[in-house]
Parts: structure tokens; C-alpha cells; sequence
């Protein structure tokens, strides 16, 4: 089972990395605000997520790890 992890402060909210999931699990997280005041990107269901890394790829400030 993959595992996502976010630097959800250093995140833009670009979405980007939501827009790439073939699964579309990430999303922005509309209830939360990083230290930037961006909404950052957040998993909805990491039991779904198959280790892709397609959001990793995409994100341009290097902010998601994926382990698998």
C-alpha cells in the first residue's frame, strides 16, 4: 500500500497534483489554510491510492512524497 505525504505548507494550491491522480483522491483542502494562506492538497482516501506517484511528478515545488 502506497503512502502520500504533504508539505501542506510549502504547498500553492496550484492543483496541479489533482488534476493528475488517476484515481482522483487529491483534492485541495477547502476547510484548511496553510501558512502562505493557500488551501493546500490533501489525500481523500489513502487506502485507494495506488502509488502512481503521478501528483509527485506534477507538483512543481516538490512538496508531495509517495512511498511505496
Amino acid at each position: 500500500m502506497a503512502k502520500v505525504s504533504f508539505k501542506t505548507d510549502l504547498c500553492k494550491g496550484c492543483g496541479l497534483c489533482v488534476t493528475a491522480c488517476p484515481k482522483k483522491i487529491v483534492r485541495l483542502a477547502d476547510d484548511e489554510l496553510n501558512a502562505k494562506g493557500y488551501h493546500p492538497a490533501t489525500v481523500t482516501d489513502p487506502d485507494a491510492c495506488i502509488g502512481c506517484a503521478f501528483c509527485a511528478t506534477m507538483c512543481p515545488d516538490c512538496v508531495i512524497t509517495v512511498e511505496r
